[in-house]
């Protein structure tokens, strides 16, 4: 296995911080990159096979993984679409899920999401709702927000929108997922 033209395709980056994590692990193993981005890294030459065992290792190590198929690489782009959706916030309201992610990548969205339910087990739609979540369940546990803004930020409509939409997914409320987190964290003195 050789990476041609001088790309990777790596599956499950989905933040700066999964960037920065995968930079570091070129740099530590020597390897000359020009550019990495969200699932891309721009190589400045071809990599031998022993080197892409490596990266490959230290990637799986992390939870990374690389994409070798064109499906599988379809499949990554709207993940990563449904990521960059998810950030717009109530900024996306005007634009549907679907109109976005055929703004993102060229092909019917018919054919995008039966392509995705049948490799993921799991349509583009539940997808996205499991992404929303999480992003909920990242914002509940700062605890800098009010679910107002909570909400707002990850595009529900209302708090109760959220709140349903939360419990429907995770069992439990915005609220007693908090207090369940709050309750874990304790102060060093009382350890």
């Amino acid at each position: 296995m050789t990476a041609k033209n001088e790309k990777l395709f790596i599956k499950n980056m989905v933040c700066q911080r999964c960037v920065m994590t995968v930079e570091s692990m070129f740099t530590k193993l020597n390897m000359p990159f020009k550019k990495i981005s969200l699932g891309e890294v721009e190589l400045e030459s071809m990599l031998t096979n022993d080197e892409l065992k490596k990266i490959e290792m230290d990637l799986n190590k992390a939870g990374f993984e690389l994409i070798e198929t064109r499906v599988n690489k379809v499949i990554e782009d709207v993940k990563q679409a449904v990521m960059e959706y998810l950030n717009l916030g109530m900024d996306n309201e005007n634009l549907k899920l679907s109109s976005f992610i055929t703004k993102k990548i060229c092909y019917d969205y018919s054919y995008l999401s039966d392509l995705f339910s049948s490799v993921e087990g799991k349509t583009v739609e539940q997808f996205f709702i499991l992404q929303r979540i999480e992003k909920v369940k990242e914002l509940l546990v700062y605890d800098q927000l009010s679910l107002t803004e909570i909400s707002y930020q990850t595009g529900f409509s209302s708090v109760h929108h959220l709140s349903s939409q939360f419990k429907k997914v995770t069992g439990l409320t915005p609220s007693h997922f908090k207090k369940i987190g709050a309750e874990k964290r304790k102060s060093l003195d009382s350890l």
